[in-house]
């Protein structure tokens, strides 16, 4: 029998839409024995798994998810009555205003239904309420499964105060709902300040012109940035197994830092008397600026004092990597350049986009970076995060985009880079303070530190086949409308089912759809079409060598040994293949072109610096050192003595063909046996004495300095 709060609650001017009645309630779960199933109105109406339904009480309306669905005793013959039961999720409720009508939604349900109560499917208002988050912060991402006509809508606060999480098998859309989430955010918010690690080089066309791209060319995060445990994974590897080398960085290091803050006062740069007091006091962790070529010489005259030779061991195993990574070219962005300049400010603007100045997004690509120091970098721009948020205030809020996540922090202990997994829990667990949000972007949930997962409080789930990725998600996701996992294997094509605070209820979504041209280069390839004809020549494999050279080059000089066959019979195939595959080839070709450009900006820049330098007299000395006898280089700074010259020598780099200037190491050779090529060097002057720390070497980089003194000879 129905109660008399529902018998009430029925206005007698509508037709019923019940389709049962409830019959059990627990704490958060509700059991409703659907009435006959030869009632058209529960044809009409059938409840389907997620489906939202309303039960009537006399303060409100309950909302309950259907979690289940079942025939205890299916009937014998076709078209004989049944007993079917609908398992609920009770989600919420809608207080009901004096008029006796819905007006806001709740979360929780504080007036149960009771035994008996009507059950019916929520109507287009009910959803509307429920499913549309309230003020003006909410965006738009998609529509709701049981309604198209509903907008699914996220709560930007809740989704980036407290963290998110996209999780989904690869080819579910991973890519193309982050792209859709963050443009949508980014439309109600041009001034955001948003970092997204992009290890496959696939969201620039999804932002366009609102994203500063930052990719290995242009990429510039000097070492002294780096924290004392990422400098050794840098310089040594494995610190159990080269303690000594450690201990002699971690006593060198601070006193290198110290030198270069007491020079700049000395030199009378402009330095605040806090830097300068604080100077001396520099940790191994300090981000503030110090020259390799101090830490080179330090390393000399720990050698010189050293009474046994057998201990020499550990300080050349670090000058010699030292002096390997200062002539590998992929490590430039990090040890290239001439001189060592503060720049800590410029850089953090860069990445975090301070002033905006219409790019409310920074896009890092890391892909050409080596593979042993791609986790170093993810550390110190993850620590950078939760940092600039930290001495900020939170008056700048910033959100990390980690793609890929499981490569930073994997579920086990023992594998990954620990500083990069520590940065990145770090944010999850105390970023919400200071404004420091943090999304997690995985296709495998169960390698994924399980920790860091459990932070997210909003998870958009893509379809899942895996049982150990589904218990996962399960175990991170504590909502009274979980039963939705359900549907996780079945999902179809940009469907989601999204959980937590980002949004006002569980629901299953259907992601709008990006334009063609802000889809991220993340598609499958298409073998079927691909392979039915012959593609490429040699022309091709000519362009192919060229770019994959170039992107080792890393942005340091031209390819001035590129044939001009390579460069016209490259680009014609590059152009026949755009006709076929503009998704491939055009960007390809675009790329390439983009990259000589800026090879080519670098080199005129530095040609003319030189020719200014060689026009006033010679080269210029860097402090300390008389006219002429150095160049000033934060690698390595050799010293010249009265009556010597430095030869320039060709040298091949290691990314394949392309020349490098370098200077002899040893020995040194009188003015009457340099080669003439060193000619258009300006001579030292003849009484310059020999500066302190000689020995080193000079080497130029890639179609750069050296480069430009071969082709002035």
């Amino acid at each position: 029998m129905p109660t008399p709060a529902a018998e009430a609650n029925k206005s007698p001017a509508q037709p019923d839409s019940s389709i049962g009645r409830i019959v059990s309630v627990t704490g958060s779960k509700a059991i409703v024995l659907l009435d006959d199933s030869r009632n058209r109105n529960l044809v009409q109406n059938r409840p389907e798994m997620g489906t939202l339904l309303a039960i009537e009480t006399a303060t409100s309306t309950a909302l309950g998810l259907v979690s289940a669905l079942s025939v205890p005793v299916p009937a014998q013959k076709e078209g004989d009555a049944e007993v079917w039961i609908a398992e609920l999720g009770l989600v919420g409720e809608l207080q009901k205003g004096k008029d006796g009508r819905a007006s806001s939604f709740n979360r929780g349900v504080t007036i149960y239904p009771a035994l008996g109560d009507r059950v019916r499917l929520a109507s287009k208002d009910e959803l509307l309420k429920a499913f549309s988050a309230p003020g003006d912060s909410a965006v738009r991402v998609g529509v709701i499964r049981q309604d198209a006509t509903i907008p699914a809508m996220v709560k930007t606060d809740d989704l980036l105060g407290k963290h998110f999480a996209i999780l989904g098998t690869t080819g579910t859309g991973k890519s193309c709902t982050t792209a859709l989430v963050l443009r949508s955010i980014l439309d109600r918010n041009p001034e955001a300040h948003i970092i997204l690690l992009d290890p496959h080089a696939e969201y620039a066309r999804s932002f366009g012109d609102r994203a500063e791209v930052v990719t290995v060319h242009n990429l510039h995060l000097p070492y002294w940035l780096l924290t004392f445990e990422e400098i050794v994974e840098v310089l040594v590897g494995d610190p159990e197994e080269r303690k000594q080398e450690v201990e002699i960085l971690q006593e060198l290091i601070p006193a290198c830092k110290g030198r270069y803050g007491s020079n700049r006062s000395r030199d009378g740069e402009r330095v605040s008397k806090r830097t300068s007091f604080y100077a001396g006091r520099y940790t191994v962790d300090t981000p503030v600026p110090y020259r390799m070529s101090d830490l080179l010489q330090a390393l000399d005259d720990k050698m010189g004092m050293l009474e046994n030779k057998k201990d020499l061991g550990p300080y050349r195993s670090l000058k010699t990597r030292i002096d390997t990574i200062s002539q590998d070219q992929r490590y430039a962005f990090m040890f290239g350049g001439f001189t060592v300049n503060d720049q800590m400010a410029e850089i953090l603007g860069r990445i975090f986009r301070v002033p905006v100045n219409n790019k409310p997004i920074t896009i890092l690509e890391l892909t050409g970076l080596p593979a042993e120091i791609v986790n170093v970098v993810v550390s110190l721009l993850c620590r950078m995060t939760f940092d600039f948020a930290l001495w900020g205030e939170g008056k700048v809020p910033v959100t990390l985009v980690c793609e890929e996540a499981h490569r930073y922090v994997p579920a086990k202990a023992n594998t990954g880079f620990e500083p990069a997994r520590r940065a990145i829990a770090k944010i999850a667990k105390e970023g919400r303070k200071y404004g420091a949000s943090l999304c997690i972007v995985t296709q495998r949930p169960a390698e994924i530190d399980p920790t860091i997962l459990s932070q997210c409080n909003t998870v958009f789930a893509l379809r899942m086949s895996n049982d150990r990725d589904q218990e996962i998600v399960r175990a991170a996701v504590a909502d009274t409308g979980s039963g939705l996992l359900e549907f996780l294997p079945s999902l179809g094509q940009r469907e989601a089912i999204a959980f937590g605070d980002g949004v006002s209820l569980p629901v299953r979504i259907k992601f709008d759809e990006l334009p063609k041209s802000a889809l991220p280069r993340s598609s499958s390839a298409k073998f079927s079409e691909r392979w039915q004809k012959s593609h490429g020549d040699e022309a091709y494999l000519a362009l192919v060598v060229e770019r994959w050279r170039a992107s080792g080059a890393m942005g340091n000089g031209p390819i001035e040994d590129a044939s001009q066959a390579d460069e016209e019979g490259g680009i014609q195939v590059a152009e026949a293949e755009a006709a076929e595959a503009p998704e491939i080839a055009t960007q390809g070709m675009l790329r390439t072109r983009s990259i000589r450009q800026d090879q080519g900006s670098h080199a005129a820049a530095l040609q003319a610096s030189l020719q200014q330098t060689v026009q006033s007299g010679g080269l210029r000395a860097t402090a300390g050192a008389p006219q002429g006898s150095r160049m000033a280089n934060p690698l390595r700074q050799p010293a010249g003595g009265a009556g010597q010259s430095m030869p320039m020598q060709r040298m091949a780099a290691p990314g394949g063909g392309m020349p490098q200037a370098r200077m002899a190491a040893a020995p040194m050779r009188r003015p009457a046996e340099t080669a003439p090529a060193a000619a258009p060097v300006a001579a030292p002057a003849p009484a310059a004495a020999p500066a302190a720390g000689s020995g080193g070497f000079l080497r130029g980089k890639t179609g750069g300095l050296g480069g430009l003194l071969r082709r002035k000879g």
